[in-house]
């Protein structure tokens, strides 16, 4: 007998991930539009109504050509692809405990692999373009004071754009040292200090929050969170301005992220030690954070100049074996 699917994906979603795993609501965001996709996509294919659908009807197969269907017909890069792919194998790791009969699906999703994709080197602005960036907004108008004081706090912190958009003010902490107290992904809590200039400039501007009775940092002009669209249009409208004056704006894309990359080089090209980086930017291991050594030219360039170079010549490898040479020749 088929098992539906509904009752093991309903309790996927209202206690394995909330309850048993305690995921942030953003990683259920994202789960619940996977499965948005994949089930409509299963309708289409199948004819079936979603409440219908059993657990065999999402076999290997069909979500392969789920897969599939996210770069051909949606346009969706590997790194989308395998996001929705690690949605839906979270979920069949559920199936096993619940519906032992189904382990020959289960095994047979779990086997999809993760495509492999180009390595990409991190995007990041220049001082001369991040200082154009922040100079961009007007200071004279409420917008503009709170626009400086996001993109000053976002460049000083490296913090993530879910960070920024939910930030409280009772999370910067003016004491003998300014800080920010951050809660970031993995429900990981981080203390990232201010500089004096970041902390002069959030006090003048909570001073002004307090006329709006709202705790949120930087609100919006009804006094409510920005969302993401929100803070990313603020950036783009000061990259827009900025590149008046630093036209090599004009060549980059621009986004929340490039900023707190940004941030990170700032911080190895000043000599700061690796660990504390991943520290600062929250994380989780730091061979995350070696993808900014990668980036950085002049870091490398140091390093090169520290080699000696050997006297004499060096002498080439030669195989001294048919079959070795064989191999060397391929």
């Amino acid at each position: 007998m088929s098992t539906l699917l509904a009752p093991i994906l309903q309790y996927f979603f209202t206690e394995h991930l909330t309850t048993h795993r305690q995921v942030s609501p953003r990683t259920i965001i994202a789960y619940r539009d996977s499965f948005r996709l994949f089930l409509r996509f299963l309708k289409n294919k199948t004819g079936k109504q979603p409440s219908a659908l059993c657990v065999e009807d999402l076999d290997a197969p069909s979500v392969l050509d789920f897969l599939e269907s996210l770069e051909d017909q949606r346009a969706n890069q590997i790194c989308s692809r395998n996001a929705r792919l690690t949605a839906i194998r979270s979920f069949f790791h559920v199936v096993a405990l619940r519906d032992p009969a189904s382990v020959g699906v289960v095994n047979r999703v779990l086997a999809i692999p993760r495509k492999r994709t180009d390595k990409r080197l991190v995007g990041y602005l220049t001082r001369e373009e991040i200082d154009a960036v922040l100079a961009a907004p007007d200071q004279s108008t409420w917008i503009g004071r709170r626009d400086y004081a996001l993109l000053l706090t976002m460049y000083n912190s490296g913090a993530r754009l879910s960070e920024m958009t939910c930030m409280r003010r009772g999370q910067v902490k003016f004491d003998s040292t300014t800080y920010l107290q951050l809660h970031g992904k993995g429900r990981k809590e981080r203390l990232v200090p201010l500089w004096t200039k970041t902390g002069r400039v959030l006090r003048n501007w909570f001073r002004e929050l307090e006329l709006k009775a709202t705790e949120v940092a930087f609100p919006s002009i009804r006094g409510t969170p920005l969302s993401s669209d929100g803070l990313d249009y603020i950036l783009q409208q000061a990259v827009q301005c900025a590149a008046i004056r630093c036209p090599s704006l004009l060549t980059k894309r621009v986004t929340p992220h490039v900023v707190r990359h940004t941030s990170a080089m700032a911080l190895l090209q000043a000599g700061v030690d690796m660990a504390v980086i991943a520290l600062w930017l929250g994380h989780e291991s730091i061979e995350t954070t070696h993808i900014y050594v990668e980036a950085d030219l002049a870091t490398k360039e140091r390093a090169l100049e520290r080699i000696a170079p050997e006297n004499g010549s060096v002498r080439r490898f030669k195989a001294d074996d048919t079959l070795l040479a064989f191999l060397s020749s391929l």
